[in-house]
């Protein structure tokens, strides 16, 4: 099922504080760049973070998921209507180099 363009709409809306957010159409879903890195998947209507320590460290208990059949696991996002912590959580996220991604 194809993510909803409302449910990108409210994803965007929350993390509406931070500066260069940009999203990109993908087969039905997208993926959310912060400041030109990929940081998050919106598909099946889920906010999948990608998996990197501080990812990890700020939702320890969030199960993995994959975005798609045959995709590695991130981590899925349950606190979306918590402005504050996506904020955050994409602040912390993006100096991590791209080889930090932990497999879940």
């Amino acid at each position: 099922m194809p993510s909803r363009k409302e449910f990108l709409e409210y994803v965007l809306e929350q993390l509406s504080n931070l500066e260069n957010i940009n999203y990109k159409q993908m087969m039905g879903e997208y993926i959310i760049y912060y400041k030109g890195k990929i940081t998050a998947y919106v598909c099946d209507d889920r906010l999948l973070i990608k998996p990197t320590p501080s990812a990890e460290k700020l939702m320890p208990d969030s199960p993995h998921e994959p975005p798609y059949d045959g995709a590695k696991n991130m981590i899925l996002c349950e606190k979306i209507d918590d402005k504050a912590f996506l904020q955050k959580l994409f602040e912390e996220i993006y100096p991590e180099p791209k080889n930090s991604i932990r497999n879940a």
